[in-house]
């Protein structure tokens, strides 16, 4: 007995000396939230503190690394070395095709843990190595000035919101348990510019158009999961952001729920000091962002005065407990607590970064983003056998830096334009290029005199990251990182008027970020493309459109306006008068445009049903057949127009769907509209309220091209 009694005993002491050896916090069996409280009691302050700046140091004692919370996958994983860089977000937009979003994201998410495996195995924890990015960028372009439009899914909330959703649900995955990558939706809120201002401008918007415009793609991917939230350097309504009451606690996390971590935009509680001058000393806005809800900030204000706003009783430590909770509770959800054997991405290594799988995923997206905007007597596609020579010219066609666009990875893959069409014309065409312009000299051209002895020209011409972009980056750009114009380069349009005179066939590819003026080279050119930044294989997706492999369906997720006379001032943040939602001028091109090598027709197969509530949901369906000579995509756009009644949108995009269909073959397409959508903000209820009125469905190939209508009439609500 005394045997056993013993045994027991010392088996007891076994247990407990591993029980003492093995946290709690390690405990991967153990509820999250028991582990989390235990690894935030046995943090001294300062530790605590220390990890609540972006760049967090190792807590030896406990064997917990460093940790930089900073990294980017805007388009791909960035700055980070080897990686497959997609097409730019506004070409993604582009695509109208959620689903190859969220394809992309889930790719960025498979090289992210690669190489967060690999760095870790070798003990580096770099800036731009880890598993939280700061990405997607969903403010709205709202004005084509601003250099970060081109980071954004353009100007439509709901496009905006689908596509986001979509990114964040692909990069953080679909494990029951583990987030595969973390993301964040930025900038949080009401951030578009200016560039040269954005550290303390105010954007000074009422509450219809911040709940209609602004917030809708926001609380869209707060409700699809997104793990933080990004808020913005500027002041809304004179308050800033990251230090909002009503824009933190109200609404993030009272009203929506938003569970996730808040980070600051890079030196934000800082600008609350230097620029919008709210607070006296850095303390102070240490304090206040903690107040606010704010759990990691992007510098080292709160490392290094977050002890003197508890001193100062400001702040206590159980606010900093609390807001380390919610960041830590990141941590546990991508693993970093657990043995790597449990964590289903561990095993991934150098064989999922930029492999042919990911490669070819690039260049379809790339295919898909880009937009036909003029084809002259059906010049596109080429014919293989037709021309026997051709010249292509440009200083975008054999450049990198329209290619990879901003927040790029490294690729030793870039296929320019000039490589990508050089590849498909194949070795018996004659294929010349030449620079032609630069960006400033409107007198002297190369390759005119080549170009008039070719068969065809292609012309690629356009922006670059340089030229437009994010204040710093873009430092040729004419005011901080923003345009001043909707115009081209002089010398590229002086560059298209040469080879008219040509008297040769002439195609002009654009790459931008935004609006540009088109109609500026469209007397020179036969047919013109958009490419955007299309990513590493833009310039075999290119050679794929022009050459007929792929038909285009690329939407401009954009309005091309005429003239920036049009709009209100940049800095006016009001919606009225802006995007294809509030303007109803003349454009160059409307939001959704884009054409096709083939044609389609729409018919109904069901309309959509009688709704009673604001809880019915409207469903119909459609028929669209090929009618043309190709197979190809058709984007079909469900918009709704909205009883007259003021500050109402002209219309609003509510459901898409792209689609391929075999030439003279036809398909079904189901769509599915919560009536809620239709609901707007009441400024004197302060509530969202689904008007009566009548109302009608529109089914068109753009905003403007419209195929199919029917009406939609909402009764005033019964009262009970």
């Amino acid at each position: 007995m005394n045997r056993l009694l013993n045994l027991v005993a010392f088996l007891f002491f076994i247990v407990s000396v591993h029980a003492q050896q093995t946290p709690l916090f390690r405990d991967s069996n153990a509820p999250m939230e028991e582990r989390i409280k235990d690894l935030v009691s046995r943090l001294t302050l300062e530790e605590k503190i220390s990890l609540m700046g972006y760049n967090s140091p190792p807590i030896e004692r406990l064997g917990i690394p460093a940790y930089n919370w900073w990294n980017e996958a805007l388009h791909g994983v960035a700055r980070a070395g080897e990686a497959t860089v997609f097409p730019q977000a506004i070409a993604l937009a582009a695509t109208f095709n959620d689903s190859l979003v969220h394809q992309v994201a889930a790719t960025i998410a498979t090289e992210a843990r690669a190489k967060y495996n690999l760095a870790t195995a070798m003990g580096r924890h770099l800036q731009y190595m880890g598993l939280t990015f700061w990405s997607p960028n969903i403010n709205i372009f709202r004005d084509p000035r601003w250099g970060r439009g081109q980071e954004t899914y353009g100007e439509d909330p709901f496009l905006t919101a689908t596509m986001g959703t979509a990114f964040v649900k692909g990069l953080q995955g679909n494990d029951h348990r583990y987030l595969k990558a973390a993301a964040a939706a930025k900038h949080f809120a009401v951030h578009s510019g200016p560039e040269k201002g954005r550290h303390g401008f105010n954007a000074v918007v009422d509450e219809k158009d911040l709940r209609e415009t602004y917030l809708y793609a926001f609380k869209k991917l707060v409700d699809a999961g997104v793990e933080s939230i990004m808020c913005a350097y500027n002041r809304l309504n004179n308050e800033p952001c990251c230090a909002s009451g009503n824009l933190l606690q109200q609404i993030l996390k009272n009203e929506w729920h938003f569970t996730g971590h808040i980070v600051t935009d890079c030196g934000a509680l800082d600008d609350m000091v230097r620029f919008h001058k709210v607070y006296k000393d850095n303390v102070e806005a240490a304090a206040a962002g903690i107040r606010a809800g704010v759990n990691l900030d992007c510098s080292n204000l709160y490392q290094q005065n977050l002890r003197e706003a508890i001193n100062r009783n400001l702040i206590a430590e159980k606010d900093i407990d609390a807001a380390l909770s919610t960041l830590l509770r990141t941590q546990f959800k991508l693993g970093f607590y657990d043995d790597k054997t449990h964590i289903p991405f561990s095993s991934l290594g150098a064989e999922s970064v930029h492999n042919e799988q990911h490669i070819a995923l690039a260049r379809k997206a790339a295919q898909q983003s880009i937009v036909l905007l003029k084809n002259d007597k059906g010049l596109l596609p080429l014919p293989r056998n037709k021309y026997g020579s051709i010249m292509v010219l440009g200083p975008n066609a054999g450049a990198l830096g329209p290619m990879v666009a901003n927040y790029h990875g490294m690729s030793g893959n870039i296929v320019t334009f000039a490589e990508g069409i050089a590849q498909a014309a194949g070795p018996a065409t004659v294929v010349q290029y030449d620079q032609g312009s630069d960006f400033t000299d409107t007198t002297r051209f190369g390759g005119i005199w080549a170009a008039g002895e070719s068969d065809i020209t292609i012309a690629v011409i356009g922006l670059t990251p340089v030229y437009e972009g994010e204040g710093g980056d873009a430092f040729l750009a004419a005011n901080g990182g923003d345009k001043l114009t909707l115009d081209l380069p002089a010398p590229h349009i002086a560059l298209l008027r040469e080879l008219r005179k040509k008297n040769k066939p002439v195609i002009a590819v654009v790459t931008a970020g935004s609006n540009v003026d088109i109609s500026a080279i469209e007397p020179y050119a036969d047919a013109i493309l958009l490419a955007w930044y299309p990513g590493e294989q833009g310039g075999l997706a290119l050679a794929d459109i022009l050459f007929g492999e792929v038909s285009p369906a690329g939407r401009l997720p954009i309005t091309f306006y005429a003239s920036l006379s049009d709009l209100p001032p940049y800095e006016n943040y009001g919606m009225k008068g802006r995007t294809y939602r509030y303007y109803d001028g003349k454009v160059q091109y409307p939001f959704g445009y884009g054409l096709s090598y083939t044609s389609f027709a729409y018919q109904w197969n069901t309309q959509p049903n009688a709704v009673r509530s604001a809880n019915d949901t409207l469903h119909f369906s459609i028929k669209i057949k090929n009618t043309g000579a190709m197979d190809g995509d058709e984007v079909a756009q469900v918009y709704v127009r909205y009883p007259s009644l003021e500050r109402m949108p002209v219309k609003e995009l509510k459901a898409f769907r792209r689609v391929h269909i075999k030439k003279n073959e036809e398909t079904i397409v189901h769509f599915s509209i919560p009536l809620q959508e239709l609901q707007k903000w009441d400024l004197q209820q302060r509530q969202w309220k689904l008007y009566p009125g009548d109302y009608e469905i529109v089914i068109g190939a753009s905003a403007a091209d419209i195929k199919l209508s029917a009406p939609l009439p909402i009764k005033p609500a019964r009262k009970k």
